[in-house]
C-alpha cells in the first residue's frame, strides 16, 4: 500500500475521537466505508460526521477496508483485538490502528499474527464531541505514534492528512508518554476546578473571569520559559504567606490541603533545582512543609 493511496476506512468506536478522526480523514479525501455503533449517540455521530458509512457489527467493519481504526477505551482494546482476530475479521495487509495513548503496537499482536500491519496513533488533544474538534485538528496537533519502520511513511501521511505532526514513541515508553499527558491535562482540569471552588468560597461571583487571564499567561509562559515562568509565594520564599494559605484552606476546605501541600512542595523542589530559590535561604519555607508532612502523605 503506497503512502499516497486514498484509503477505505472502517471505524470501530464512533465516539468523540473516532467520529472526529473519521470526519477529518473524509475531508482529506479518504473514504469511511463502515463504522460500528452500540448506542444511539454513536449512530447519531455516524450520520452526522460519517454520512456515507454503513453501520455494521464490529466483526464486519473491516470488510473492504484498507485501514481499520479502533477508537475504544484503553482497557477495552486488548479484548476487542483478540475478539476480532478470533472472528476472522482481520485480513492480511489490513492496517489496524488504534487511538490509545497508553498502548503501543504490542496490544495489536493477535491482529499482527493474522497478517495485519499494526499502528498506534494517539491524538494529543481533548475531544469535546462538538464540531470545533475538527477545527482544532486542522490547526495542528501532535500525535504519539508507534509503528514498525515499514509503516512510518503511511503513518506520516495519515497524520499530515489529519493536520498534525508525529511524535515517535518507543513501545516501552508509551506508559510514560501517556502518564505525562494525563498528569498535565487531566490534573489541570482538577486543579482549575479546585481554584474556582475556592474563589467561590471567597465570594467571587465569576471565578472563571478572574482565572482566565492569569492561567492563560501562566500556561503560555511555562510552555515558553519552563521553570523560569514560576511566580508566587514559594519562589519568593514567603513562608508566612504559605502558612497562611494552609491555615485558611484547613478551615474552609480541608479536602484541598493535601493537594495544595503536595504541589507546593514539588514547586519548591523545582524552584531549588532550577536555581530560582536558593536552598540555603529556604529553611523557613521547608519548615512549613515539615510541620505539615502528614497531610502531604494523606
Amino acid at each position: 500500500m503506497s503512502a499516497n493511496t486514498r484509503l477505505s476506512v472502517g471505524i470501530i468506536g464512533a465516539g468523540r475521537v473516532g467520529a472526529t478522526l473519521g470526519a477529518a480523514l473524509i475531508r482529506a479525501g479518504h473514504r469511511v466505508v463502515a463504522a460500528s455503533a452500540v448506542s444511539i449517540a454513536s449512530r447519531d455521530r455516524i450520520h452526522t460526521y460519517l454520512p456515507d458509512a454503513e453501520i455494521r457489527p464490529a466483526d464486519r467493519v473491516a470488510d473492504g477496508a484498507d485501514l481499520l481504526l479502533l477508537a475504544v477505551p484503553d482497557d477495552a482494546l486488548a479484548g476487542l483485538v483478540a475478539g476480532l482476530t478470533e472472528a476472522g475479521a482481520i485480513h492480511p495487509g489490513l492496517v489496524v490502528a488504534h487511538t490509545s495513548g497508553a498502548h503501543g503496537t504490542a496490544v495489536l499482536a493477535p491482529a499482527t499474527a493474522a497478517g495485519a500491519r499494526p499502528l498506534a496513533l494517539h491524538p494529543a488533544m481533548t475531544f469535546t464531541g462538538r464540531a470545533e474538534d475538527l477545527d482544532r485538528l486542522a490547526d495542528g496537533i501532535s500525535f504519539g505514534v508507534t509503528a514498525p519502520a515499514d509503516l512510518r511513511p503511511l503513518a506520516t501521511r495519515l497524520i499530515a492528512d489529519l493536520g498534525g505532526v508525529p511524535e515517535w514513541i518507543d513501545e516501552d515508553d508509551r506508559p510514560l508518554y501517556h502518564a505525562a499527558l494525563a498528569h498535565g491535562a487531566n490534573h489541570l482540569v482538577t486543579l482549575v476546578n479546585e481554584a474556582m471552588d475556592r474563589l467561590r468560597d471567597a465570594g467571587v461571583l465569576h471565578p472563571e473571569r478572574v482565572l482566565a487571564p492569569l492561567l492563560g499567561a501562566a500556561l503560555e509562559n511555562t510552555l515558553r520559559y519552563g521553570d523560569a515562568a514560576l511566580t508566587g509565594p514559594v519562589v519568593r520564599n514567603d513562608a508566612g504567606t504559605l502558612a497562611g494559605h494552609l491555615a485558611v484552606l484547613r478551615a474552609t476546605a480541608p479536602e484541598s490541603v493535601p493537594a495544595y501541600l503536595a504541589l507546593a512542595r514539588r514547586t519548591a523542589d523545582r524552584a531549588i533545582a532550577s536555581g530560582r530559590l536558593p536552598a540555603a535561604d529556604a529553611g523557613d519555607l521547608l519548615g512549613v512543609f515539615a510541620d505539615n508532612g502528614s497531610e502531604v502523605a494523606a
